[in-house]
């Protein structure tokens, strides 16, 4: 029986020793979760603040592109004009060089007809007498 108690007694002192080495360890671990707490108590209130800001930041967005498609229903119009306009002026142009076209064949015939009866000088002679004529006219 003495011998348990004597192991007792070893096994006592052994515990205080662990005991004593531990202390600081554990006062360490319970100031950071006592500075855990405080900041976890003050994570609601946080989240409170980020969730109104987001909030009121995705109600400036909508209120934004509401703004932004009103105008752009009031432009459409705008944009059709001009877009038949554009429409317009290409098939002018089309239609410009297509009669382009057609005068420089037209020309072109009428080189090649002058070229064969070597008629260039008296086509020349013509057209500064006529020139010749309209200035003397003024």
């Amino acid at each position: 029986m003495i011998w348990i108690g004597i192991g007792l007694i070893i096994i006592g002192v052994a515990f205080i020793g662990l005991v004593v080495f531990l202390i600081k360890p554990l006062n360490k671990l319970a100031s950071v979760l006592n500075s855990i707490q405080k900041t976890t108590d003050k994570l609601p209130k946080t989240v409170d603040d980020v969730t109104s800001q987001t909030t009121e930041a995705i109600g400036t967005g909508i209120d934004t592109l509401h703004q932004v498609n009103s105008q752009v229903k009031h432009l459409s119009p705008i944009f059709q004009i001009v877009g038949d306009a554009g429409h317009a002026a290409n098939q002018l142009s089309s239609k410009m060089v297509d009669a382009v076209e057609d005068m420089k064949q037209n020309t072109q015939h009428a080189n090649d007809f002058s070229t064969r009866k070597n008629l260039e000088g008296l086509y020349g002679a013509l057209t500064l007498g006529f020139f010749l004529f309209r200035k003397t006219r003024k």
